[in-house]
C-alpha cells in the first residue's frame, strides 16, 4: 500500500511539473495580465479611465473580420511591453453604451487612454509597425 501511495506521488508530481513548465513556455503570465475583457461600465471605469497606467482600448465585434487580424496582433505588441501599457477588450455588441460614449462608428476602434482622457486614436486595420509607433507615442517611448 505504501509503495502504492509512493508510485502514484511520482506520477502525479512529473505532471504538475510539466503543466507549469507548459504555461511557461508560452510566457502568459505577463501577457495575461496585461489585457483583459472589460466586463461592464464600472469595471471599464476602475481598469481603464481610473488606471495609472496607459491603456489601449480595442472597440472590435465577433462578426468583424478586420478585428481578428488586429486583435492578436495589438495583444502581441502590447504583451511585449512587459506591463508598460494595458489592453482592455471592448465588444461593442456587448457593451453599446461604451461604443456610443467614446464616438465608436466602425470597428476596429483603439484608443489610447492615459489618465482616463483619450489621447489618440485610430479606426481600421494597422501593420505592426503603425501598431508599434502607436504604442510608443502612448508610452511616450
Amino acid at each position: 500500500m505504501a509503495q502504492r501511495l509512493a508510485l502514484q506521488r511520482l506520477l502525479v508530481l512529473p505532471a504538475r511539473g510539466a503543466l507549469a513548465s507548459h504555461g511557461r513556455a508560452f510566457g502568459t503570465s505577463a501577457g495575461r495580465r496585461s489585457t483583459f475583457n472589460v466586463q461592464d461600465g464600472s469595471d471599464f471605469q476602475d481598469r481603464v479611465v481610473n488606471s495609472p497606467k496607459p491603456v489601449v482600448v480595442d472597440f472590435h465585434a465577433q462578426w468583424c473580420g478586420p478585428c481578428k487580424i488586429l486583435g492578436p496582433r495589438l495583444e502581441k505588441l502590447v504583451s511585449k511591453l512587459e506591463g508598460k501599457v494595458l489592453m482592455a477588450k471592448v465588444d461593442i455588441d456587448d457593451h453599446t453604451d461604451l461604443a456610443i460614449e467614446y464616438e465608436v462608428s466602425a470597428v476596429p476602434t483603439v484608443l489610447a487612454m492615459k489618465n482616463g482622457d483619450v489621447v489618440d486614436k485610430f479606426v481600421g486595420i494597422k501593420d505592426e509597425d503603425q501598431l508599434e509607433a502607436f504604442l510608443k507615442k502612448l508610452i511616450g517611448a
